[in-house]
Order: structure tokens, then sequence, then C-alpha cells
């Protein structure tokens, strides 16, 4: 949550004293707006800290009783008088008018730059984005590591994780898990909504308000069938976080729905957060993870097409990839001989084979199979190695498979009317090394502008801009588009 007044009186070097309203100080500050002007409030939005010097008011004193109701009205946060400017003091008439329509009056000492109450409210504003995506991502590997033990595990932990009611059911309503075991209740609420999103696809949810909770209701599906849906039910709504955790557990949901396990206690979603490296096989704790995988070094193949029925060939894991309609399997690089052959009736299009790697480089195993399938469709072969294909990294990148990363990693963007602003701002903010002020710069904007302009970004990015990895993964498919476009 942003900061609050308290926070800020709380601050010494502030050196603030409130005036009135001191039953307001758990209001919240999300901006600091500087403004001299007699009537500031066609350029509020709500939720500012209103500073001024009343620079105007010595030669024409505006009603100041008039002045403070449409502060108030305008459901600002707080004003904040400076003294010794103007003033000697804060004028009487502005604090009885802020006592009698309820909003918080702060006196700012003559030593006090209001840039450094600005620079104090961004500094914590951006403490509680940080500390939001930190929660927001921890929270994300606890689900995904929840997945070890299916569905019901998943929908136990998203529960927890938002304090909320939440209902795993069938495509006809029937309810599969429900947690806590109250939660089934919400499901005759629900029943009439299902019909409905069963014909939108598989991509529509639907949200709606019943006995004073407000429900998410959500499809789970890696194709054109629905599979099952999801329904959250929380008495405040969803944050940005909620709704990407949400999200995390949709996915999850989905893969493990799609088909049954494949191998000892593995379902798809655990083999898909394998293949994502958001399960790590070699923790302590992973021994019977271990136990139903293939082993070392293995083999990653990638098909077009969904997993076919009947249970694979021995020794081989095979799942799903939502949203691309592929199909990634997992085997042991001894006797690659006959698994090529088996790969090759188990799917019936082209295949991509990865070079024999550990569990440490799964992804880049991965990244080999996706890149070899592209070149044997293009080629018309039915199985292509990825040691045929030509080396170095460039050679990865420059690809069907390579521009498919970055599409899929930019996507997010794409779909924001104002895309080309976002792709600029995060390629500026990216090229400076995160310096605001570089960036801004570079754009010919003011950084207030970057910093809204980022904010969306991260909102809209499932990684951690803070992280140099997925700061490199988005610099690199932003120049792989440039150099293709």
């Amino acid at each position: 949550m942003p900061p609050t007044l308290g926070s800020l009186l709380r601050t010494p070097r502030l050196r603030l004293r409130l005036l009135a309203g001191s039953d307001l100080l758990r209001r919240e500050v999300e901006w600091v707006a500087v403004s001299e002007l007699t009537d500031p409030t066609p350029y509020l939005a709500g939720g500012e800290l209103v500073l001024t010097t009343g620079v105007r008011w010595a030669d024409n004193p505006p009603d100041l009783r008039s002045y403070v109701r449409r502060l108030a009205q305008k459901n600002v946060a707080g004003l904040g008088f400076g003294v010794e400017v103007n003033f000697d003091r804060t004028p009487e008439e502005l604090r009885e008018a802020a006592e009698e329509f309820g909003l918080a009056l702060i006196e700012v000492a003559r030593e006090t730059p209001f840039i450094s109450i600005g620079k104090e409210v961004s500094r914590l504003l951006a403490q509680e984005e940080y500390e939001g995506l930190s929660r927001a991502f921890a929270a994300q590997r606890d689900l995904t590591r929840a997945a070890l033990d299916g569905s019901a595990a998943v929908v136990d932990r998203l529960a927890r994780e938002l304090d909320a009611r939440v209902l795993l059911l069938e495509p006809d309503g029937v309810v599969r898990h429900a947690s806590p075991a109250s939660a089934v209740d919400l499901a005759p609420d629900l029943v009439g909504e299902l019909p409905r999103l069963r014909g939108a696809g598989p991509k529509i949810g639907a949200s709606l308000v019943s006995g004073g909770a407000r429900i998410s209701l959500q499809p789970l599906a890696t194709g054109r069938r629905v599979r099952g849906f999801l329904a959250v039910a929380t008495r405040e709504g969803f944050g940005s976080d909620d709704r990407t955790l949400v999200n995390a557990a949709v996915s999850l949901l989905s893969l493990e729905l799609e088909r049954p396990a494949r191998g000892p206690g593995l379902g798809p979603g655990v083999l898909s957060a394998l293949f994502a490296g958001a399960l790590d096989p070699r923790h302590p704790g992973a021994e019977e993870l271990m136990a139903g995988l293939p082993a070392e070094p293995v083999l990653v193949a990638a098909a077009r097409g969904p997993v076919p029925d009947g249970p694979p060939p021995d020794g081989v894991l095979v799942t799903t990839v939502a949203g691309t309609g592929g199909a990634l399997a997992l085997s042991s690089a001894a006797g690659s001989g006959h698994l090529a052959e088996a790969l090759g009736e188990l799917f019936d299009g082209p295949v991509g084979l990865s070079e024999p790697v550990g569990y440490a480089d799964l992804a880049v195993a991965r990244s080999q199979a996706e890149r070899a399938l592209a070149a044997a469709e293009e080629e018309g072969r039915a199985l292509l190695r990825s040691d045929e294909l030509p080396g170095g990294l460039f050679g990865l990148l420059d690809s069907p498979a390579g521009l498919r990363l970055a599409e899929d990693l930019l996507a997010p963007i794409d779909r924001q009317r104002n895309a080309a602003e976002l792709l600029a701002s995060l390629r500026a903010y990216l090229a400076a090394s995160g310096r605001w002020d570089a960036a801004a710069e570079r754009l010919g904007v003011h950084r207030h502008t970057l910093r809204y302009r980022m904010r969306r970004i991260r909102e809209l990015l499932p990684g951690d801009l803070d992280d140099p990895d997925h700061r490199t993964e988005l610099w690199v498919a932003l120049r792989l588009r440039e150099g293709r476009s």
C-alpha cells in the first residue's frame, strides 16, 4: 500500500507538524502535488498531498474556506503549508477550515524543501512496489511447488496466499475441490455463468458479485477445450499482484487437467514447471521428484500438435505447452537411437531433438529442441537434431523459435494500445541500465512519465525487472525484433 500521512509525519528529517486531522493519519499518499494556484483541483486526481506556500495569497487573498472545501471534495490526502516564505505561520483561517471539512493540514518548516517530501513519497512507493513484487514472486514459487502434489494442493495454496475462497470446478460445474471447505457454498451462484463461458471460448473469464464477495471465474484450458473452471472469491477484489498469482494458478491447473500424470507421481503441470525452470530437481528436498525423472544426461524433444492418446514409450515423459499447440518430451540420453524411433511413432509431424544435457541446462535444451523443430518444419524433415544446426548464440537467436520466444516475452506489452510508447520506454530504461534521468532524457519525456510507464510494464510482465537475467532476456528480445523489422 502507498505511504500514509502518519509515516511521513514520523520521518524526522522532514520536520512536518500536524495542525489538523489527527484522525486522518492513515490516509494514503499516492503522490505529491506542488501548486500555488488558488484552485488546483482541476489538475488533481485525488490521493495527492498538496503543498503550497500561499505565494499568491499576499496580494489577493482567496476564500480559504472555499479553497479547503474544494480540496476536501477532491479527496486529496492532505494539505501541506510551507511557512516562513510568505507567511510566518500557517493562517488560522486555514486550520479552522481544515477542521471543518475534515482535511489533514500539515505545516512544513522553512528548512524542508518541498522536493524532499516528494522524494520521500517516491522512495516509499518504490519500496512498496519492490516488496509487492518480491511477495508475488515468492507466492508464485510456492504455488508452482504445490503443483508437485496435484491440483488440490494448488487450490489450497492459492486460497492461503490470497486469504480467499477458491473452487476448482468440472466443466459442468461439479465441485472438484474447495478451499476452505465452506467455499463449496459458492457453487450454486456460479452454475448460471458456466454455459456462457463454455460458449465464449477458453480465454474469456467472468466477474460477478455474490453475497458481498467479488468472484473471478476463469476457464481452464490449454487448447480449445475447456476442462474446468477456477473461481476465486474475495471481499475487496484483486490487486495487480493478486491477479498475477491467479493467472499463474490458471496456467498450472490448466496443464494439470489437460492430461493424467505421465510418469511416477508427475503431472503435466509439474513437467511444464520443470521445463520453465520453476522447479529445481537438484534441490535437497526434491528426492521424490528425481525418482520420477529420467537419468542424466537427458534429451528434450519438441513437436507440434497435441500429446497423442495412450501411454508414451517407456522412459519418456510428455507434456503439452500451454498456448502453443505443441508438446515437449523428456528422456534419458541413453539409447538415443531407440528414442528417435519412439518419438517418430509418438508424434505424427516433425520432431526437434536437443543435445544431451544435465537438468541444470534443461531450459537450454528446450530452446535447442524448439529451434530444431522449426528447422525440421522448414526443411520437411521428420527428425532434426540440434547438433545439425549452425552453432553459436546468434545461430540460436536467429531462428523462428528464437523470434517466437521474443514475441511471447513481449506479448503482454504488444496487446496494449500504447504498446509503442511502452516498448520504447522499456528499451530506453534497459539501455540506460535502469538510470531514470538518462532514460527519460533519451526519450524526451519527464522522469515521472517514464516511472509511470515502467510501473505499467512491471504490472504486465511476469518477470522481475530487478533480475539481471530477466532484463537481459528483454533486451535480447527487443534487439531480435528490431533486427527482423
